[in-house]
């Protein structure tokens, strides 16, 4: 069955059970319908380009066919999580020893930083084993399987062993940050530097809470969302606007903030 043949049957189960007479059931079916024009434009711009990431600070990227997770039109054009460029771009030019990816999907900021960072040890943590053999092969692809060792759960006990290293945390695990980001109880954290994408759609309030626990020991910065637009491709220029919209569109169902979050020392 084809991905039109897949969205069509959601839509048309949607009907006759009555769901789509909803707000609700209509959001639905709007999401549905915008991951199918998303996938679609997803693999014209594979045809285009293949695999390589066009723009951004991974520009040159050999990424795979599937993303572990959530969208990858915007991941090939180089757009995605557009207002960490910036941060992503300084940090790779930075003397890190290491940088702990905690969450790192098929490792898109694993092997990107890995790509960027060359004197620097990456760990990919996960603890989906699908997303953990896509780190290996995307690491692989990009020539960096030597700086990229790939382990399954962090725990906050493990922080321990990076202490008396420069060391960048990456974590993007779904609220899980909530339990992880103990400074009080995992001292190492006072010393590194973090870069967190915070989950208050699932629980209201866990960006500033996070931010609270940090600032006795660092600078603190949010970063919101924004929509910008990127320096897309010339063809993009004879497609739709909703199109170039959904380019860009990260499949997000809520507000992700993001903290950076530097020891005081280091700022």
């Amino acid at each position: 069955m084809d991905l039109n043949e897949v969205i069509a049957g959601h839509v048309k189960a949607m009907v006759q059970d009555g769901t789509l007479t909803s707000g609700a059931g209509l959001n639905r079916a709007l999401r549905l319908l915008a991951i199918w024009r998303s996938k679609l434009i997803e693999r014209e711009i594979i045809a285009r380009h293949g695999l390589t990431v066009q723009n951004g600070p991974f520009a040159g990227m050999v990424f795979r066919q599937e993303a572990a997770e959530g969208c990858l039109a915007a991941k090939l054009l180089g757009c995605y999580e557009a207002p960490l460029h910036p941060f992503l771009t300084e940090v790779s030019g930075s003397a890190f020893d290491a940088i702990i990816d905690i969450g790192a999907a098929e490792g898109y900021y694993a092997v990107g930083l890995a790509r960027r960072a060359t004197g620097c040890q990456v760990y990919a943590h996960d603890i989906n084993p699908v997303a953990q053999a896509a780190v290996r092969e995307l690491a692989a692809l990009n020539g960096v399987a030597e700086r990229v060792a790939v382990g399954g759960e962090f725990r906050g006990e493990d922080f321990a062993r990076f202490r008396g290293r420069r060391t960048l945390v990456v974590v993007d695990i779904e609220g899980g940050e909530d339990a992880l980001l103990r400074p009080d109880l995992y001292h190492a954290l006072r010393d590194m530097t973090l870069l967190v994408e915070c989950h208050d759609v699932f629980k209201p309030g866990l960006c500033e809470a996070i931010a609270d626990r940090f600032r006795p020991s660092h600078s603190v910065r949010r970063i919101d969302e924004t929509l910008t637009p990127p320096a897309l491709p010339d063809w993009f220029g004879q497609t739709t606007h909703l199109d170039r919209l959904l380019s860009m569109w990260e499949w997000r169902s809520g507000a992700t903030p993001w903290l950076v979050m530097r020891p005081r020392a280091a700022s």
